[in-house]
């Protein structure tokens, strides 16, 4: 089936297929199920037994899943430390970025970013598909609908994820509710918490971990279908590591990683430096993963244009556009500086003879832009500039900003380097901080295992952090954090912190280095992933895993620069850190 188009055709396949698009009409649950749709389903008329009904299926899932696309990155940064408002930024981002859900009464204001129906209308398409997908089909000794099916509760699984990460608690609905009566049933069930929520879908998806992606051939212009689903077992990491279950999560990171037949390699080439790095004057960006669809693993696609479904609005918000007369939502706050700036940025150099080396350190100050001090990604990334003629009366702002993070056409739900940063952090929390540091500093292949993670931690890991030796040679890794901060492999200060003294136990050691090694992976997130919506939840991880709300609350509260005091204060509670469930 080739070059389908994916959501114009929705509403025209709907009475065809049945359960394209399966919504329900409430009106008790309205703040929870409701659609736009007048239409009602009924189970009797829909049943899936025919291939074009779950190609069409899967699709109409996908038109839901575009909904919330946006939201999903504007709900982990817009909260986070990384970003600040404008003055141009609309009532809804200032109420995200401000933790300011509620009115003087206590009543929960309107959001367009706080409706839990939209992330239902998903789950409820996806319970619907499951309940009626005839799974005994068989063709050719091969279940018919496997891949779509295990594809399906993937989507399910990732959507559930998402919603218990901005709301905190939230009823776990796994039926179709194809009735008003019974929608109103299901959200009086007891909420269940982010850890039940993961345990549950570990479960569901152990299972289908291994089955293949369906292949729908060419969607649009030439997109690979592929790419349009939620990988498994990097979805299965991340609830591992929601769930505390650190070894299950770097097993199912390192087997997808690690894949016979299509290994994720890191990319050696997507690095920013410096043209000539004695001199530290001009930056030269080499093939950074921001303009190569190489980096990213699966995306939701989104529209070119309204009238054919969603388009993402995320340029016209973090971004200066013709649309937004340049006047752009959000901005790097002085915390993302800030982090960037602390970096050290190290060249390694041939001596005079072309045999030794040596190494330097980029200077900490003298540079015709402050966002050219330590690690320069951010620079590589981000860049403004007067448009010249403008002034207070002026219909377009007068600086131009950009951010080279978004694509119109996609919102991206997972990345090789940041899979391989979540590698990282399972291993660390899971007892291998040299093996972690690997990812970090060095690349994760055998040969680095060799010379830097020492006998006794190699033994203790063992296959979580075997990689193929054909494939993952020192040639073709690199280690992340030298994307941004020049040849991190030299630099001495960057490594796993070691205690002053010699400590009693190596269960002693372990304790003071894994919380460190965590924050610079915590760090490292921060440097590679800014602005597409992993830092809230990163600080929230962690903050619930040490139970240390300030872990959350002080980087938030600081933003600015100037700790606010009341932010600070209202984030030390853990309720705040959640939406509001109506």
């Amino acid at each position: 089936m080739k070059k389908l188009s994916i959501i114009k055709k929705m509403t025209n396949t709907i009475t065809a297929i049945g359960c394209c698009l399966l919504v329900i009409g409430m009106t008790g649950c309205a703040d929870v199920l409701d659609t736009d749709s007048e239409m009602v389903e009924y189970e009797k008329d829909n049943t899936l037994n025919h291939p074009t009904d779950s190609v069409y299926s899967v699709l109409g899932i996908i038109n839901r899943m575009q909904v919330i696309a946006d939201r999903v990155v504007l709900l982990g940064e817009l909260r986070s430390d990384l970003v600040a408002t404008t003055s141009a930024a609309n009532a809804d981002l200032k109420s995200l970025a401000d933790f300011d859900f509620l009115d003087a009464d206590g009543n929960i204001r309107d959001n367009k970013y706080n409706r839990v129906s939209d992330y239902y209308a998903v789950i409820n398409n996806c319970n619907y598909y499951l309940a009626h997908a005839d799974t005994a089909m068989q063709r050719r000794g091969r279940h018919l609908f496997e891949n779509e099916y295990a594809v399906v509760k993937a989507f399910r699984a990732w959507t559930y994820l998402e919603l218990a990460k901005a709301y905190g608690k939230v009823p776990l609905v796994t039926e179709p509710l194809m009735t008003e009566r019974a929608a109103e049933e299901a959200m009086q069930q007891p909420r269940k918490s982010i850890e039940e929520i993961c345990k549950f879908f570990i479960n569901d998806l152990t299972p289908y971990a291994l089955v293949e992606q369906p292949d729908f051939g060419s969607i649009r212009t030439g997109e690979d279908s592929k790419e349009y689903f939620i990988p498994m077992r990097p979805l299965l990491g991340d609830l591992c590591l929601w769930a505390g279950r650190y070894e299950d999560a770097a097993r199912w990171y390192n087997s997808f990683l690690n894949d016979r037949k299509n290994p994720v390699t890191l990319r050696t080439g997507n690095r920013i430096t410096w043209n000539n790095p004695l001199e530290f004057t001009t930056p030269q960006i080499q093939n950074y993963f921001t303009t190569s669809s190489a980096e990213w693993i699966s995306y939701i696609p989104m529209e070119k244009q309204v009238f054919d479904g969603y388009i993402s609005d995320l340029e016209n918000i973090f971004e200066s556009t013709r649309e937004n007369r340049y006047y752009n939502q959000v901005i790097p706050s002085k915390g993302m500086r800030r982090i960037s700036a602390d970096q050290t940025f190290v060249f390694e150099y041939s001596g005079d003879d072309g045999t030794s080396k040596d190494t330097v350190a980029a200077p900490r100050t003298g540079y015709t832009d402050d966002i050219l001090v330590g690690d320069l990604r951010f620079y590589s990334n981000f860049s403004e500039h007067s448009t010249g003629g403008q002034d207070d009366y002026s219909e377009y702002a007068s600086i131009y900003q950009t951010i080279n993070k978004f694509w119109t056409e996609r919102i991206i739900t997972y990345r090789r380097t940041m899979v391989y940063l979540r590698y990282a952090e399972a291993l660390n929390r899971a007892g291998y901080p040299q093996s972690a540091m690997l990812i970090l500093k060095y690349g994760m292949c055998q040969d680095n295992i060799d010379l830097y993670v020492d006998a006794q931690e190699q033994e203790a890991a063992g296959d979580l952090i075997k990689f193929d030796p054909a494939v993952f040679i020192k040639t073709n890794t690199i280690g992340i954090h030298s994307y941004g901060s020049g040849d991190a492999q030299c630099n001495k200060e960057y490594d796993v912190p070691q205690p002053t003294e010699e400590l009693a136990s190596r269960a002693d050691t372990l304790a003071y280095q894994i919380p460190l090694v965590e924050d610079m992976i915590i760090t490292e997130m921060a440097l590679e992933g800014a602005f597409e919506g992993y830092r809230y939840y990163d600080l929230m991880r962690v903050a619930l895993r040490r139970n240390d709300p300030a872990y959350l609350a002080d980087p938030i509260s600081r933003r600015n620069g100037e700790v606010d005091e009341n932010l600070r204060t209202l984030l030390m509670d853990k309720q705040n850190w959640y939406l509001p469930l109506r």
